[in-house]
């Protein structure tokens, strides 16, 4: 029988000291809820319901697209209140109820499946998932005897000696959906925190005789749950440990893995190569055997095959073809496309333009809302004067034009097939294909006029 999920998103989070709701603080660019969804997902829940309090409508915002039924905690008063909420969802259960926490993005979907099956075998009320803390402070504490777990004690309600067990309660359960509808109702608030505690549910089995079981996960990161910015910064570098493993064992080379951020949802072809402080974000997928150089950031960018990335680049919402090379220092703002082969070089920016294959801008140019042909070349210094003060205009270049040096292009305007643009020129009308634009001041020779200078200088040095 399928299980049925509950997920426990309505704290407030207040040890992250953040105006966030906790479930959507980031992780390696994506929110901590939807690790949590992701995990589930696998477990062909029948339901999957989602207790929202704090900020309800921006979590629910972020699980778009994910099959959730949503429930409202209007008083966070424990885990066991919030579990309470969705008694109706739990009475509809086939199977057997996992109940867990928004704020565990490290959880794997097999140890959950460990999970499950282990409830099933034992044929248990409850079983929850313990594991073994260097530093226990802030968890629940497992209390065994001699028949197993016997309850489990929060840390404020924990004595000196229970303080110094070091098998916590990692907040993930199992329950028997019968024993569970009837656990809520027998859960008291007779503590420090005057709440409603789920792990209380394990005494009233224990009381009534029922069987509790207990699985001690293997990896403690996994158990890791999220309570402050220091805990987020650990699982960030446990994530990147991780991503980054799994990307060598693809056959991606990261020379110093470190210092690398790779997001959740970036895709890496093999035998690319990732150098040392590069950053690789959001929907970004590279192609094969690319190279991306030091102190580069990618963000929400298709890469093809070959392509070189030199450093520090800056790439935003980009499409880069086959074999084509950037920087360095180099910026690609969003919706930049370059074609196969081409070049965009140092100090170049780039914004809503393409530039077709084979094309080259390789200095000190910035190209904005152009449309650029096969086969171009620009020259040092070339600026597109997209913007009036009022709207965007557009400057397009056709197939194998060559704009010299410095010059400016006035939108909109069209350069036309193999046109010749001369340096310095300031271009404020179409030009035919085949044609040379040229527009300079003539030049003026006064000869002597620097040495006058000089000699007038050394001059007044000598006073």
């Amino acid at each position: 029988m399928r299980p049925t999920v509950i997920i426990l998103a309505a704290g407030l989070g207040t040890r992250m000291r953040s105006a966030l709701p906790k479930a959507l603080h980031l992780l390696a660019g994506k929110e901590l809820i939807r690790y949590v969804l992701d995990a589930v997902k696998p477990l062909g829940p029948g339901k999957t319901a989602v207790v929202l309090g704090h900020q309800a409508d921006r979590v629910r915002e972020a699980m778009d697209g994910y099959a959730v039924e949503i429930v409202h905690q209007a008083e966070q008063l424990g885990t066991g209140h919030a579990v309470r909420q969705a008694v109706d969802i739990i009475a509809a259960a086939e199977g057997p109820v996992v109940v867990l926490c928004a704020d565990t993005p490290l959880l794997t979907p097999g140890t959950l499946i460990s999970l499950i099956e282990a409830h099933s075998r034992a044929k248990a009320a409850v079983t929850v998932m313990t594991a073994m803390a260097e530093d226990p402070a802030g968890y629940g504490r497992v209390v065994r005897g001699r028949s197993g777990v016997m309850r489990i004690v929060e840390e404020k309600d924990a004595t000196a000696a229970q303080k110094k067990i070091r098998e916590v309660n990692a907040g993930i359960y199992c329950f028997e959906k019968k024993f569970l509808l009837s656990a809520l109702g027998g859960i008291r608030n007779r503590n420090a925190q005057g709440e409603y505690y789920l792990p209380d549910t394990i005494a009233l089995a224990r009381k009534k005789k029922l069987k509790v079981a207990a699985v001690l996960c293997t990896d403690p990161d996994e158990a890791m749950g999220i309570n402050s910015r220091f805990d987020l910064s650990q699982a960030e570098m446990v994530l990147q440990a991780r991503t980054n493993l799994r990307w060598m064992l693809e056959g991606v080379t990261l020379p110093d893995p470190a210092t690398v951020f790779i997001g959740a949802d970036v895709v890496i072809g093999r035998d690319s190569i990732v150098y040392p402080n590069v950053r690789l974000e959001g929907n970004t997928t590279l192609g094969e055997g690319c190279s991306v150089y030091p102190g580069s950031r990618i963000v929400d960018s298709a890469l093809g095959s070959g392509v070189v990335i030199k450093d520090c680049c800056v790439i935003e919402d980009s499409r880069i073809e086959d074999r084509a090379s950037v920087g360095p220092f180099a910026h690609l703002r969003p919706g930049t496309v370059l074609g196969a082969g081409s070049r965009v070089g140092n100090f170049v920016e780039v914004k809503k333009s393409v530039i077709g294959e084979g094309s080259k801008a390789n200095h000190l140019a910035y190209l904005g809302d152009a449309t650029i042909g096969r086969n171009v070349n620009i020259g040092a210094g070339v600026i597109t004067c997209n913007y009036d003060g009022y709207q965007k205009h557009q400057t397009v270049i056709e197939d194998g034009v060559f704009v010299g040096s410095d010059a400016q292009l006035v939108a909109p305007v069209r350069i036309g097939r193999d046109a010749l643009v001369a340096a310095g020129t300031t271009v404020t009308r179409d030009v035919p294909a085949e044609a040379m634009v040229i527009s300079r001041v003539p030049q003026e020779v006064r000869e002597g006029v620097a040495g006058r200078r000089k000699r007038m200088k050394q001059k007044k040095g000598t006073r």
